[in-house]
């Protein structure tokens, strides 16, 4: 099999997602399309449509044999049933109005500015900053009429940027474990600490960010998506409740903050750095769901027969986002075996001017995480190829490596197929559609900035 095929699955997730408005389907048609191929292996035999059928029910049910996916996919249900116990308790609500009396967020230039602050402050974990900051700002942004579309851009356009400068969490560790493979000129904690300036992408995507909050102003999609916020209203966040205390949303989100440090030093036995992020975002996530259950019991107005059915139905909501993981991680393992990454960074691996080697790599991480929807993933295939040209070349690791942080975010950040985007839609209650399509022409602009730069610190560094 050719391996410029291995392309086709990454593809048709693609063009189905932009010609026919439905992520599921496409994520359906690429798994089966790289099953399908894989069919063609050496190593495989037998009928290849039914091989290819088949392939693709395993390989769904294979993102259930990793922990680590179980407890994603788990977490996310959790999720829509914290959310609903904070809106039917008028937590959301009174929260609001706490905040628009006490002038913390008295208009929607402040209520963005808040989700920002709360994103960046909540580095730990990237999950964790998009879910906290979503949560808090959706009844805010509906408040002061702003589109859920902004909402998902400034989380999802905070997060994983703030995660990748702020190294002292789950990403961080993850680097670190990659780079103490290789023999670099200087320790990996050096070399990671100096990619923070050189981190071009994230930079730029942090300031446009805040430009977009303090001017005010959209663009493309975005300002089209804010037009249509302007006579939409989402009742069913802020829904008036005459008992409704700011406690019961305050008091569960808090637990989940402090909760994900907790389980993060306690799975890295005392080393933040060290803890396992799926297993205490899970946690912490269960801790404020059981909460948030017991406050509403012992207020006495929910028997325990309400709180099953406002869990449930908080759970039933968040289903097709859950689904659209779930397809993410199983696509992700098949374009995996595929060798979908390794062919894509080999093309550009190959008689390059050493000054362009950042950009090219910067590039490189960006298809390769759009095509696989997995930052993490990009990291692991390109760090194995970038680090060995550090060495034998003579290249700063440091701008190295961050062109390969960079882009692996920009790549996620565009992906109509990438568990963090759907996970950001599902905080900020914004389709998922919706937000890929009004986020990426802020990510394209912020990616061409960043590629000059590049270019520019290729030349002045390299020559």
């Amino acid at each position: 099999m050719s391996d410029w095929l291995s392309i086709i699955p990454p593809l048709l997730a693609i063009i189905v997602v932009f010609w026919r408005k439905e992520v599921i389907g496409a994520l359906l048609i690429a798994l089966f399309s790289s099953e399908l191929l894989l069919m063609f292996t050496p190593q495989t035999e037998g009928n290849a449509l039914f091989g290819g059928f088949i392939g693709t029910l395993e390989r769904i049910v294979e993102v259930f044999s990793s922990a680590g996916n179980t407890r994603i996919l788990i977490f996310s249900l959790l999720v829509g049933a914290l959310l609903a116990y904070m809106r039917h308790s008028g937590g959301v609500t009174a929260l609001v109005n706490k905040l628009v009396n006490a002038n913390v967020a008295s208009n929607g230039k402040r209520a963005s500015l808040m989700a920002f602050i709360t994103g960046v402050v909540v580095f730990i974990e990237s999950n964790l900053s998009v879910l906290t900051a979503g949560i808090v700002s959706r009844g805010l942004f509906d408040k002061f009429k702003l589109s859920r579309a902004r909402l998902a851009y400034i989380i999802d356009s905070t997060s994983a940027p703030i995660c990748i400068l702020i190294l002292l969490n789950g990403w961080g560790a993850y680097v670190l474990g990659l780079l103490d493979n290789y023999e670099l000129p200087d320790t990996s904690v050096s070399v990671l600490i100096g990619t923070i300036p050189l981190n071009f992408y994230a930079l730029f995507t942090l300031a446009i960010v805040l430009f977009t909050i303090f001017s005010n102003k959209t663009f493309g999609p975005m300002a089209k998506a804010d037009a249509e916020a302007l006579t939409m209203h989402h009742s069913e966040e802020l829904q008036t409740h005459e008992h409704g205390k700011a406690r019961f949303m305050l008091l569960p989100l808090a637990t989940m903050v402090i909760g994900m440090i907790g389980f993060m030093l306690w799975t890295g036995n005392g080393e933040l750095t060290q803890g396992s992020g799926s297993k205490s975002v899970l946690y912490a996530t269960a801790l404020a769901c059981l909460l948030a259950y017991f406050m509403m019991l012992f207020s006495g107005r929910y028997q325990h027969k309400d709180l099953v059915k406002i869990g449930f139905d908080g759970m039933s909501e968040l289903l097709p986002l859950v689904c659209i993981v779930l397809l993410s991680l199983a696509l992700g393992s098949s374009l995996k075996l595929l060798g979908t990454g390794v062919f894509i960074s080999g093309l550009v691996a190959d008689n390059l001017p050493l000054f362009s080697i950042p950009a090219i790599l910067f590039l490189a991480g960006g298809l390769i995480s759009f095509t696989t929807g997995t930052s993490w993933g990009t990291f692991a295939i390109l760090i194995p190829i970038g680090m060995p040209l550090v060495i034998n070349l003579g290249l700063p690791p440091e701008l190295v490596l961050a062109a390969i942080l960079g882009g692996g975010v920009f790549g996620d950040h565009c992906s109509p197929i990438s568990d963090t985007t759907a996970v950001s839609s599902l905080a900020s209650g914004c389709d998922l559609l919706e937000h890929v399509q009004t986020q990426i022409p802020y990510a394209l602009f912020a990616g061409s900035l960043t590629l000059l730069a590049y270019l520019l610190a290729g030349l002045l560094t390299i020559g």
